[in-house]
């Protein structure tokens, strides 16, 4: 007759470890399940299996909040249709605090291309924006413009207001009807200060925000069908106001609340209520259409546009494209995808998402927002500079036993490690 026995604390931590470097997505009630199964004879509660977990860091921690932190919000857009897109993924509702995410609904292999996709707005990195205001780059694509015959300027340009701008074909002319409009600087003058603000100041989320807002408005005026649907997916994008990552103390810095309201200002001058008459009337060729109340709010209040700095950051592909699909994609610091920008001769600024490994039906796809580079701490530190709490991906929780058990601290002097650059960043909002 068996006798169950009761492990020493040292067996069972050993045995914890083992089965959760194996099953790195389980959670307690599940590890404690293969426990059981692996041990029969042993006698141990879950209680106590969860105990453990939780002192060694093994407690997946992003679907319990943290009692008085602000996490990032987002929600389900309606009606969207991932096929446009991909059959291999399907949109999943984790919880309140992780948000949303992509799965994977069947098997896919390492290589695979999972899908491809153009931007809904795009603010490129700033030597690609050069390029593009000086006629070099196409001011739609962004791809680098060479002596094509294709190669067409911006319809509004003259000798007394001319506009910079030329595309790569008439394609890209028409589609760049969407936003280019309005931060033209023959057609909408009023833009200009705003652009300038934030190319001087490298604000790369003050940029995109600039896009989609003329994006917005000009669909709004154009087609409100598609309106509705691009109003929806702006609203659906996760978000943390600036004043939300002040309160969290997750600045670096002192938040640079004046920069914020001049760059505000400027962004009500540009897109809706324009300093000078001469603005006005320009401006009121394009918006010919009064917004609803509630989304002129939405747009231009001041905690709004605040929490519309806060979206940007949240949601840009790392070069400054915001995408629908991509979105959606989680962190990891192993991730299970890559983006890149494959299509650099014809379409720079579409992603193709491929996968890095193989992934199984059900299991998360996810990218890194940080420098997989970086130590852990510092890893750590940027993600929750942006509400995410601490990361507890298989790679974090098991540098950090591993520093443990070599007696190191591994969140120590995390403050002395940021510089200049990333306090005067942290605190403008910059991306």
């Amino acid at each position: 007759m068996s006798v169950n026995v009761t492990p020493a604390e040292d067996e069972l931590k050993a045995a914890l470890l083992e089965l959760k470097s194996a099953n790195p997505t389980l959670g307690v009630p599940k590890i404690h399940a293969l426990l059981l199964s692996a041990h029969p004879e042993w006698t141990v509660s879950e209680k106590r299996t969860r105990k453990i977990m939780q002192s060694e860091g093994l407690v997946n921690n992003a679907n319990v909040a943290v009692p008085g932190q602000l996490y990032p919000t987002s929600q389900i857009i309606k009606g969207f249709d991932i096929a446009k897109y991909t059959t291999k993924v399907e949109v999943k509702h984790f919880s309140k605090i992780k948000g949303k995410g992509l799965v994977a609904k069947e098997e896919i292999k390492e290589g695979e291309t999972i899908w491809k996709e153009d931007p809904f707005a795009l603010a490129p990195e700033w030597n690609l924006y050069d390029l593009q205001m000086s006629s070099h780059a196409c001011g739609y694509c962004s791809t680098p413009l060479t002596t094509s015959p294709l190669i067409v300027p911006c319809t509004a340009s003259t000798s007394s207001m001319p506009c910079p701008v030329r595309f790569c074909s008439r394609l890209c002319l028409s589609r760049s009807g969407r936003t280019h409009p309005l931060l033209c600087a023959a057609r909408n003058p009023a833009a200009a200060p705003l652009l300038y603000f934030a190319r001087r100041n490298q604000w790369m989320a003050l940029h995109a925000l600039s896009q989609v807002t003329a994006r917005v408005l000009l669909t709004y005026n154009q087609d409100e069908k598609a309106f509705e649907e691009d109003w929806e997916i702006v609203r659906s994008l996760a978000q943390l106001g600036m004043e939300e990552r002040a309160k969290g103390g997750w600045l670096n810095a002192e938040p640079d609340r004046a920069m914020w309201k001049k760059a505000h200002k400027l962004y009500v001058q540009a897109f809706h209520e324009p300093a000078t008459e001469t603005e006005k009337k320009r401006l009121a060729k394009l918006l010919k259409k009064p917004l609803p109340q509630n989304v002129s709010e939405a747009l231009f209040d001041y905690d709004a546009f605040l929490r519309g700095l806060g979206r940007m950051s949240l949601n840009l592909e790392a070069h400054g494209g915001l995408y629908v699909l991509h979105s959606h994609l989680n962190h990891s610091c192993v991730p299970k995808v890559s983006v890149r920008h494959l299509d650099q001769r014809t379409a720079l600024s579409r992603i193709t998402v491929l996968a890095r490994r193989d992934i199984a039906p059900g299991e998360e796809l996810t990218i890194t927002y940080v420098n997989p580079e970086l130590p852990l701490e510092q890893r750590r530190r940027q993600l929750m500079e942006w509400g995410f709490g601490k990361c507890m991906c298989e790679r974090c929780v098991k540098e950090e036993r591993e520093r443990k058990a070599e007696g190191g601290d591994g969140e120590a002097n995390v403050e002395e490690k940021a510089d200049l650059e990333a306090e005067l960043k942290a605190g403008l909002g910059v991306m």
